[in-house]
């Protein structure tokens, strides 16, 4: 069967059609992000994300069993988690699946220019369309708060694990956190686009149509985002499909706290205003807080009070 083709530039009933619809809502908001998705969340293919993937993998599920023979990322995107995990001697062999044909099509590009060993399917993550036992490892980052039906999809990657194989997802945004990088969010973009409106700052200022087309974007991603999680439910859900050595993980509050701000700066002002040096201040501050959450406030914090949560778990050996 062929893949369909992306479609990024969605016709006006298309997205309407899309805000009562969230898996054609999720097609059309990612084939529209495809080709600036990396640049707009500052993923890149080197020592920095590479580090990033790797420490998140091994932080929730530690080092055993690495290199994977072969391993499946859901909802790749652009492929940011599982190309950095081959990079990081994580993985072996992989395949990146996702329901936008425009994200699989920039993963296999990503894949491609990197020299990885990857193949690559549109698919439905609660359709998945590998035959049962397939893989050792099914990764994804930021993907299961995108899936309707959730406990569907936890039962298809058991399916298509193989016995003992184990599974791995990041960067999923709990309830707590979801409601104050939201709130935080608005906030900045509301104080940019307003401030950048004064004649000593108009040269900050993005053209008006682009505001209004990131606006735009912005209304159909409260559409693709159907899930925030309580960890120990996440747990629950996992558990409840057949999973084993179940365990949920979170990281960055005060990471959260400052990030959110400052991505939603970065989205609102021209490009060519965030220097080499803003973009150094921005990673290292991200970089000091991180570890201050790790070292400090993941001992004394609850959970469910962090930004990101990770889960891990297996499938039952025959």
């Amino acid at each position: 069967m062929t893949d369909p083709a992306p479609n990024p530039h969605a016709t006006e009933e298309e997205v309407k059609a899309a805000f009562a619809d969230p898996k054609l809502a999720n097609v059309l908001y990612h084939d529209w992000e495809a080709g600036t998705y990396d640049e707009k969340w500052s993923i890149s293919y080197d020592e920095r994300c590479i580090s990033y993937a790797t420490g998140v993998f091994n932080a929730v599920a530690g080092d055993d069993g690495q290199p994977y023979p072969t391993a499946m990322e859901l909802g790749s995107g652009t492929g940011f988690f599982l190309l950095n995990l081959m990079q990081g001697g994580v993985i072996k062999k992989g395949s990146v699946t996702d329901l936008s044909p425009g994200m699989v099509q920039v993963a296999l590009r990503n894949a491609e220019k990197l020299g990885l060993d990857v193949d690559g399917r549109v698919a439905d993550a609660e359709r998945i369309p590998y035959p049962d036992n397939s893989f050792d490892l099914v990764v994804g980052h930021a993907v299961l708060h995108h899936i309707p039906d959730l406990p569907a999809a936890f039962r298809e990657v058991l399916r298509v694990l193989k016995p003992g194989g184990r599974f791995v997802f990041a960067g999923e945004p709990t309830k707590i956190g979801d409601t104050y990088a939201r709130k935080l969010g608005q906030l900045t973009w509301f104080l940019t686009t307003n401030v950048t409106k004064l004649p000593v700052l108009r040269g900050w200022r993005r053209p008006q149509e682009e505001l209004d087309e990131s606006s735009r974007a912005a209304a159909l991603e409260a559409v693709v985002d159907i899930h925030t999680f309580d960890p120990a439910t996440l747990e629950g859900q996992a558990r409840d499909a057949g999973a084993q050595d179940v365990r949920a993980v979170t990281e960055e509050f005060a990471a959260a706290l400052a990030g959110w701000p400052i991505r939603t700066f970065e989205a609102a002002v021209p490009q060519e205003k965030l220097t080499l040096r803003w973009r150094l201040f921005a990673y290292r501050l991200w970089l000091r807080l991180s570890a201050l959450d790790k070292k400090l406030l993941s001992k004394v914090l609850p959970r469910e009070l962090f930004y990101n949560v990770m889960i891990t778990g297996t499938k039952r050996p025959s």
